[in-house]
């Protein structure tokens, strides 16, 4: 049976995990929510200009309607692996919000709802997890994406007027490589969040 020091000292050692927990998380939890609005904007901002340029950029020359020559080949790779990135940074996002949850029930007075700590570390090692396979989606989004960007830069020619639409890199083509850097930024966040918390809380464990 514990003494009232004891108690109080793991009641302490408690409320100060349910602080760290709660207050992590909530950070996590608004930094990714904003850089994948930010990523989202700025993929939507890319698809509808290349659904507008189909719509109306002319063929050289003959003033008719070209499909094709307002948009980037090869850029939609980029797009694919920023959206699957901005998927597992929202699962992520819910994650962060799992923490701010086990945060609320561990101030419960009542110690029947209070998650265990294997909960929460399985939690946290998914969080890891998850945060890394994002970085992993989104750096193959940005990287195909300047891949692209570099091909079309090295094949225009230099000091002379271009008229192939195609051959231009447009401001619309910079917005998917940059909805793929906030995904990475976004699931870093996560990543250092959740990998800062699990040591922590292995740390308290041992202390």
């Amino acid at each position: 049976m514990q003494t009232e020091p004891e108690t109080r000292t793991a009641e302490y050692k408690r409320e100060r995990v349910a602080m760290i927990l709660r207050l992590v998380g909530w950070i996590a939890l608004w930094l990714q929510i904003a850089l994948a609005a930010a990523s989202s904007l700025m993929l939507v901002l890319a698809i509808s200009g290349r659904n507008f340029n189909q719509a109306v950029t002319p063929a050289p020359e003959t003033g008719v309607v070209n499909s094709t020559g307002g948009t980037t080949p090869g850029i939609g790779i980029g797009v694919f692996w920023a959206f699957c990135g901005i998927l597992a940074l929202l699962f992520g996002a819910y994650l962060a919000f799992r923490q701010t949850r086990f945060a609320r029930r561990l101030r419960n007075p009542n110690q029947i709802i209070h998650p265990k700590k294997t909960e929460v570390l399985r939690v946290l090692r998914l969080g890891i997890i998850v945060g890394l396979v994002g970085m992993l989606l989104t750096i193959l989004g940005c990287g195909a994406t300047l891949g692209v960007l570099l091909s079309k830069s090295i094949s225009q020619p230099q000091g002379v007027a271009i008229y192939n639409p195609a051959r231009m890199i447009r401001s619309l083509d910079i917005f998917v490589a940059m909805a793929n850097m906030n995904g990475i930024a976004a699931n870093f966040v996560g990543t250092v969040a959740s990998l800062g918390l699990y040591n922590w809380l292995h740390h308290q464990q041992s202390s």
